[in-house]
């Protein structure tokens, strides 16, 4: 009927019977019927041929090409078949022919797709899947400080905190304190919310949070950083030579980034230290998604701890909340901080990837003013709150090998907010600082061989409210700012094969529509091998900014948080427009790295209620520029498990202001020489570090000798021609680490912060006292801190 030929071993069809099939079927039902009684596989030849043989049975185990373990839920698909891998990445799959195309896929792995024929099939082998990552740059210098900081190729120092060992005095994987451990990055008052990179204030630093600008980067107002550390896995530090994609940050860029890969296992991490708990979970959603969730939160409520009663004494250090006037008492003194964060990944093809991001930050201060008033005990609370709110969306299109988009929008809010209660005249003022951000990017990227291009376009939306509010004599006043820019970017970037030179060069264009200004900024970055130890590189960039943080009065906000965010007004707060350039040379060779940088930078725009004076020009309201030369040296030696390193940087900084009395003179954050010197220990369980901290004092004014007091005011010298004592600080702290069962896991670790007790100044002020006498004020440093904490790793 069908005059079908059939070929086919003999012995195959030994004991074989089949049932009679009914001859009015079709030709594929007729065969079909036959492959579900003889479990044998019919194939086509041709129109008129067809061949008989068994099923093909492939088994295996499926495992990580980066971490020796099995993947669970890896699919297993065929035309006609399907599996899944179980708890130990083994799986098991019947095949119609040899030449059957399988595909194996795993959310955050490279998909496999292969012909059966090119497996083991005599037994059941092990198939390794590749990790897709993202478009990250390939790492140039590994260890460049401790494991797991490294220098990468597309100029950047990253921070990868799976890898991370330990750097002095930190047990917690904190950024904004990783960071400082790198050259020419500081903080002249020790905090994450006032960090220097070569010499330019803390606003002038781009913080990113998974592609989302940051107004807030610190809890406890600047002593721990805001960014939960279980959840933020990653971080890139670029002070020059910036991708054209990034905008903002005159003086850096710090993005800090959660992991990009979905993670099909269910974990968690349960912390606890001296100052909060916090928690942090991985949840599979199927096989192509996951959440993040991690939390943090405050130990005030349940006990205090003698270290959070040293932190909670150097955030009010010399302000309202310490020292009210003589007639009033405080108490009921209460500080609490807490965060929460969300990271969920979707991807519903290989193509396709979407990221999903929410952050909460919180902090609250308040305590009772309590006086006697008439007779009569009257008590007012005065508080001050700093919160963020953000959320962003990330959606990546993977068009082909060579081209791919990726979009990315977010939301940024920021408020601080202050009730001074004053109880003495029964007045209310009320201060809010408020800070909306909306932005839209398209980042396009292209790949040709050693070639890379960029094309992309950004919308950014600022707004800006400043309120003061008081009750007793009536006054309100509120300032609103909105600004929008348009910026338009493109770039190249070269590598030739064996990566011995590199040159990436591009342009963004922004526009400014409230003043209809158009700004132009080149970007470029040069690396060249010389041998196979040495490598020189250049760098270049112009960059501007919109915002900056100010100081009105010195007891804004209790004294607590005197900075606000302000936009620009292209008058008396000018955008801030920088230009710099860099020269370095790299050796590293049987363990031993050096690398010294040399760098130029001229920032225009700033304006000297930026800039943190405490002294003379504390109340001038003037614009002006700075410029900062410098040198970056660090030397880095590996032996065997020990890593040891000592960095040094030299800088110039000097202000410019015309219309002020001392036209040039030093900046604030002129921090001549700068000196940390460190070893790290590390081992399977162990990690032990401990190392030191030098540098020059900050700049500051004094009063004119013999002269100290005109007009009932302070009468001060020429501007910082003084400063404080140098800072010295010696730091260490051990982590052990150990296994309690096969699914749970723990680690203990201690830390010990300015182990001499060393009293370092870090702001120093002065004022006219009732006897008509110049008193001079100083705040200080964390002193001996200690701090301990325990893990759970399940």
């Amino acid at each position: 009927m069908h005059s079908i030929t059939f070929n086919y071993e003999s012995s195959l069809l030994k004991d074989i019977t089949v049932i009679p099939i009914s001859k009015d079927l079709s030709l594929s039902a007729k065969i079909n019927n036959l492959e579900r009684q003889t479990n044998l596989v019919f194939e086509k030849v041709s129109d008129l041929v067809y061949t008989i043989s068994k099923t093909i049975k492939l088994c295996g185990y499926i495992n990580s090409s980066e971490l020796p373990e099995p993947l669970i839920g890896a699919t297993i698909t065929s035309k006609f078949a399907y599996a899944v891998t179980n708890e130990s990445g083994y799986f098991e799959i019947e095949l119609k022919s040899l030449n059957e195309l399988l595909t194996i896929r795993h959310i955050g792995f490279k998909t496999i797709e292969r012909q059966v024929k090119y497996f083991t099939l005599e037994d059941c082998g092990t198939i390794t899947m590749l990790v897709h990552h993202e478009v990250t740059s390939p790492i140039l210098i590994e260890t460049y400080l401790v494991r797991g900081i490294d220098k990468r190729q597309d100029w950047s120092t990253s921070i990868d905190y799976k890898r991370f060992s330990l750097l002095p005095g930190l047990i917690e994987s904190d950024v904004l304190q990783t960071v400082q451990a790198l050259p020419s990055i500081l903080s002249v008052d020790e905090t994450v919310s006032n960090i220097n990179i070569r010499g330019g204030s803390h606003d002038q630093n781009l913080m990113l949070w998974d592609d989302i600008k940051m107004y807030q980067t610190g809890h406890f107002f600047g002593l721990i950083s805001s960014f939960n550390p279980l959840m933020t896995q990653t971080a890139s530090v670029i002070n020059n030579g910036s991708d054209v994609s990034l905008t903002d940050g005159v003086s850096g860029t710090i993005h800090m980034q959660t992991d990009k890969q979905i993670d099909s296992k269910f974990n968690g991490v349960f912390g606890l230290n001296f100052l909060n708990a916090e928690l942090f979970s991985n949840i599979p959603i199927g096989n192509k998604s996951s959440l993040q969730i991690a939390s943090r939160k405050s130990l005030d409520d349940f006990v205090r701890t003698p270290t959070y009663d040293v932190y909670f004494d150097r955030v009010t250090q010399d302000t309202e909340v310490e020292n009210n006037s003589s007639n009033v008492t405080n108490s009921n003194q209460e500080f609490n901080f807490y965060d929460a964060s969300l990271r969920w990944l979707y991807q519903p093809t290989d193509k396709d990837f979407i990221r999903l991001n929410f952050i909460l930050i919180n902090n609250d201060l308040g305590f009772n003013e309590t006086a006697d008033v008439n007779g009569v005990s009257r008590t007012r609370r005065s508080n001050i709150s700093q919160n963020s709110l953000a959320i962003g969306l990330n959606y990546k299109r993977q068009w082909n090998e060579k081209l791919s988009s990726t979009l990315n929008i977010y939301d940024s809010e920021y408020k601080l907010e202050a009730l001074n209660a004053d109880v003495l005249s029964n007045q209310l003022q009320l201060q809010e600082n408020i800070v909306s951000e909306t932005s839209v990017r398209l980042n396009n990227l292209y790949e040709q061989n050693q070639w890379r291009f960029n094309l992309g376009y950004q919308f950014t939306e600022t707004e800006v409210i400043n309120l003061n509010d008081i009750d007793l004599p009536r006054f309100v006043r509120r300032d609103e700012e909105i600004l929008r820019e348009h910026g338009a970017f493109g770039q190249a970037w070269y590598k030739n094969a064996n990566n011995g030179f590199s040159i990436r060069a591009g342009v963004r264009s922004n526009y400014l529509t409230r003043f209809e200004k158009l700004i132009i900024e080149p970007r470029l970055s040069v690396r060249k091998s010389i041998g196979e130890h040495i490598k020189i590189e250049a760098q270049g960039e112009y960059k501007h900014q919109s915002t900056s943080q100010i100081v009105n009065f010195q007891n804004d906000f209790l004294g607590i948080e005197k900075r606000r965010w302000q936009l620009t007004d292209n008058d008396s707060i000018p955008i801030i427009q920088s230009k710099q350039a860099s020269l370095g040379l790299t050796y590293k060779k049987s363990g031993w790295l050096l690398d010294v940088k040399g760098y130029y930078k001229t920032v225009d725009g700033i304006t000297t209620q930026s800039q943190s004076f405490n002294t003379k020009y504390e109340f001038a309201k003037e614009k002006g520029s700075y410029d900062a030369y410098g040198f970056e040296f660090l030397c880095r030696k590996r032996l065997s498990k020990f890593n040891s390193w000592l960095s040094y940087s030299y800088i110039n900084n000097t202000y410019t202001f015309e219309a002020l009395e001392d036209i040039k003179f030093p900046s604030n954050f002129d921090i001549t020489h700068s000196i940390t010197l460190g070893t790290t220990f590390s081992h399977k369980s162990w990690n032990i570090s401990a190392g030191l901290n030098y540098r020059t004092g900050k700049p500051t004014s004094i009063p004119l000798n013999g002269n100290e007091i005109v007009d009932d005011d302070v009468n001060f010298d020429e501007g910082n021609n003084e400063r404080l004592l140098d800072y010295l600080r010696i730091d260490a702290s051990a982590i052990y680490k150990f296994k309690i069962n096969n699914s749970l896991r723990s680690e203990i670790g201690a830390s010990i912060w300015n182990i001499s007790n060393r009293e370092n100044a870090i702001n120093n002020y002065y004022r006219v006292n009732e006897s008509d006498a110049v008193n001079e004020f100083s705040r200080f440093s964390l002193g001996l801190t200690t701090n301990a904490v325990v893990r759970l790793l399940f």
